[in-house]
């Protein structure tokens, strides 16, 4: 083989491998059309629902402490414990309240007698002073027929003056003496509310979920000692996605799980919806009752909550995956002529099962591509294939 012939197979070859080359550049390369797939926007009926993700807790639930600062003396109930509305449930160090109360207690006694002295005071002027003015006014009749003497008149006037005086001043003491006893009375009843509010009293019937101090601790007036539930109040508080909140409403059937038993679903419905939304999550609390509340079921525990949403019949829709957002604008990405492009959509309600109502944009059958292995740009060419 000359060198001629060796050149010109070179040159083949060569000519072969770029074209080969060539040839994978456009088909698999840099150069060659994304693959994705295509959906077909379609009409059917739509099942919204909202999830979140929320913890047990109860609806109606007590924080049992002192109105005083003082050292708990005892405790009568622990955890698990049920109470009744009334119930003692502990007492606080009284100190020197029961001292003081036997005081009042003698205080209120004294003035008692002192009152009852002063009434039989009054009483006994009450009858010299009646016997006194019979004769002065005797006396009187007497002084103006000329039978006594002035002086013995003016005597017996000054004599009922003087008793009428001291009926006052008796009228007085007993006054006084009423106002020492009510007083008195008042001081004794003050002590007795003192010792009495170192009870802690059970405000409701309900369960002791909680014994945060033991007896003998220093306890700040306002701190915690017990906290009592109503258990047949046990709901889940829930964190919703603001998005779409409008649509809540109180009375929503929903679904609990349990993240202690998720192969036992529970049903619920939704019971309030709070007013006040977390701003930095942008969620809003949601609180959703049980339908019948499991039993040994744990304060705190956490719980998937899915809230069914009404029915919405015969809706355009299109798998979520579809959706985009491109320069603040939500759409999808369609096929013209063997290129991608943008098509700005309006959606509305959303499914957990991957599907968003089309409102406007679109119409049945058309399709928008889905799935895609590469992040797509305005113009790049495709190879389109059916996702059905």
């Amino acid at each position: 083989m000359n060198n001629r012939t060796r050149r010109f197979l070179f040159t083949v070859l060569f000519l072969l491998a770029l074209a080969a080359v060539i040839g994978l550049i456009l088909v698999k390369g840099p150069l060659a059309p994304v693959e994705v797939q295509t959906a077909p926007v379609r009409r059917g009926d739509l099942q919204p629902a909202r999830f979140g993700v929320g913890t047990v807790e109860a609806r109606r639930s007590y924080d049992i402490g002192p109105n005083r600062s003082g050292r708990l003396l005892a405790l009568q109930v622990d955890h698990g414990d049920r109470v009744r509305k009334g119930q003692v449930l502990g007492r606080m160090d009284p100190v020197d309240l029961p001292q003081r109360l036997r005081s009042a207690d003698k205080a209120v006694q004294k003035m008692e007698h002192m009152v009852e002295a002063s009434r039989a005071r009054m009483a006994e002027v009450k009858t010299r002073l009646a016997q006194a003015e019979d004769d002065a006014r005797r006396y009187r009749e007497l002084g103006r027929k000329k039978q006594v003497s002035q002086e013995l008149v003016e005597a017996k006037l000054t004599e009922a003056r003087s008793l009428a005086d001291q009926y006052r001043a008796a009228a007085a003491d007993l006054d006084a003496a009423e106002h020492d006893l009510e007083r008195s009375r008042a001081d004794r009843d003050a002590i007795q509310a003192q010792i009495d509010d170192l009870r802690l009293l059970s405000p409701a019937d309900g369960l002791v979920v909680a014994r945060r101090v033991e007896p003998g601790s220093v306890v700040v007036a306002g701190s915690p000692v017990l906290q009592i539930i109503d258990p047949a109040t046990l709901w889940v508080r829930t964190r919703i996605d603001q998005k779409g909140e409008a649509a809540l409403a109180r009375g929503l059937d929903a679904e609990i799980v349990l993240r202690s038993a998720p192969e036992r679903p529970l049903k619920g419905r939704v019971e309030r919806i709070e007013l006040v939304a977390d701003s930095l999550t942008e969620e809003r609390w949601v609180d959703v009752a049980f339908e019948r509340i499991p039993d040994g079921l744990a304060i705190g525990s956490l719980a998937n909550v899915t809230i069914h949403l009404p029915l919405q019949r015969d809706l355009l829709w299109i798998p979520s995956v579809a959706l985009h957002r491109r320069d603040g604008r939500e759409g999808v990405w369609m096929l013209d002529a063997g290129r991608a492009r943008f098509h700005p959509v309006e959606t509305g309600v959303r499914t957990l099962d991957g599907k968003v109502q089309v409102r406007a944009g679109l119409k049945e059958g058309d399709l928008v591509i889905g799935y895609t292995a590469h992040a797509l740009e305005e113009g790049v060419k495709l190879k389109a294939r059916s996702g059905d």
